[in-house]
């Protein structure tokens, strides 16, 4: 029997199983990261992205359902590095004024995949017709990056300032 080619509605799906993944993974390195965190600012913000990354994958088991599929992850290799480069920064940064810069652009570094792949899959969501899975991924596009902006300013406000001093 020939293997069905593939198509955009495939790929779609595969990215949304990927996302899926990397928010559950995210979801448990937050409380570490809090816990690690020097800076009162940094502790909160971290503290409060749970609830926000909660709304994230309830979004995305909404697009599950639109599409008919089950929500499930598949293991997404670029996060688990992401996080491992977060854990390496807690270890070998620990105690020094270094730490929430380096939290900081660990925190980035996870904010700009989720950005790639909201894109992406808002787009191709748009290009297949689906309204509503475009209305839901375009939500948390929003509110990564207005979490992205709100990094970027605890990041060169003081906590920079002081880890180059």
């Amino acid at each position: 029997m020939a293997k069905q080619p593939k198509d955009l509605n495939d790929l779609f799906f595969e990215t949304l199983k990927d996302i899926y993944f990397a928010e559950k993974q995210i979801l448990r390195a937050l409380p570490k990261m809090a816990k690690a965190a020097q800076s009162p600012e940094l502790t909160a913000a971290f503290e409060k992205h749970p609830d926000e990354t909660e709304t994230h994958v309830d979004r995305l088991e909404q697009v599950f359902e639109l599409v008919g599929k089950p929500a499930r992850g598949k293991t997404c290799e670029a996060i688990l590095g992401i996080v491992e480069e977060g854990k390496e920064i807690m270890e070998d940064f620990a105690g020094t004024a270094a730490l929430d810069p380096g939290l900081v652009a660990a925190a980035q570094a996870v904010e700009h995949y989720e950005m790639a792949r909201y894109g992406t899959l808002r787009a191709w969501a748009q290009q297949l017709g689906m309204k509503e899975a475009v209305a839901l991924l375009d939500a948390t596009l929003g509110e990564e990056k207005a979490t992205d902006a709100a990094l970027s300013k605890l990041g060169t406000a003081a906590l920079n300032q002081k880890a180059a001093a």
